[in-house]
């Protein structure tokens, strides 16, 4: 069986309500559900969530929320993999024995189904314990700099300053969209970026909403992708 977790807390503070905000005509998390739907790679789609509203919306659009996730596991500071692994395991006490789990995150309106067929398939090929899309950087990391008093720049890197950015090497990030798992990698508390897989998506459509402004350049950039 295969399973994704949505993890959709109550408590974001710098865009409130985040999750079930309106985003271009649906909750935020619609879009996550939605897709984890129209995949068909899943038996069961799940929200876990420490918020009854969240858990409402959740229902509506088609997922389910079978138990609610403790107050221990939803804060600011919690990572990702105890999260899944709470769920993982309240899902096999349900008597539900999946072997992959798939965590998609709630805020992540530009996934593309074809990117969770591929990362599955290169999981299952390489039997891989983790696989998640990665993007590249737009500028060589190696050539970043910060400011220092009074406006100056300084090359974190100085040895790289005057080399051409096409010689260094590509430097990827992860594109905070999803991430596939055995589930019991998850159950082990394995760490999912160094143990698991890149898949490259394009940066285009990669965008991380955190502030107010990333929410609008994400409107823009959903409406303009809808329209062409």
């Amino acid at each position: 069986m295969n399973i994704v977790v949505i993890p959709a807390r109550g408590g974001s503070k710098r865009i409130p309500r985040k999750n079930i905000k309106n985003f271009c005509g649906r909750p935020m998390i619609a879009w996550a559900i939605s897709k984890a739907r129209e995949s068909g790679l899943f038996e069961r789609v799940i929200v876990t969530t420490d918020d009854q509203e969240i858990a409402e919306v959740a229902n509506a659009w088609g997922a389910e929320t079978p138990f609610l996730r403790p107050k221990e596991l939803a804060d600011d500071l919690t990572p990702t993999v105890p999260v899944i692994a709470h769920a993982v395991g309240s899902c096999l006490e349900l008597g539900w024995i999946a072997e992959q789990v798939c965590c998609i995150y709630p805020c992540v309106p530009f996934l593309q189904v074809g990117d969770l067929i591929a990362a599955l398939d290169l999981a299952q090929a390489q039997d891989a314990d983790f696989v998640y899309p990665v993007t590249e950087y737009a500028h060589p990391i190696q050539r970043a700099m910060h400011q220092l008093p009074g406006g100056k720049m300084q090359f974190l890197n100085p040895e790289f300053e005057l080399t051409r950015t096409q010689d260094l090497d590509k430097a990827y990030h992860d594109a905070g969209q999803f991430y596939w798992g055995k589930a019991s990698a998850w159950l082990a508390h394995k760490k999912m970026h160094t143990d698991g897989l890149g898949l490259s998506i394009p940066n285009w459509r990669v965008v991380d909403i955190d502030s107010a402004d990333d929410w609008r350049r994400a409107e823009l950039i959903f409406n303009a992708m809808a329209s062409a």
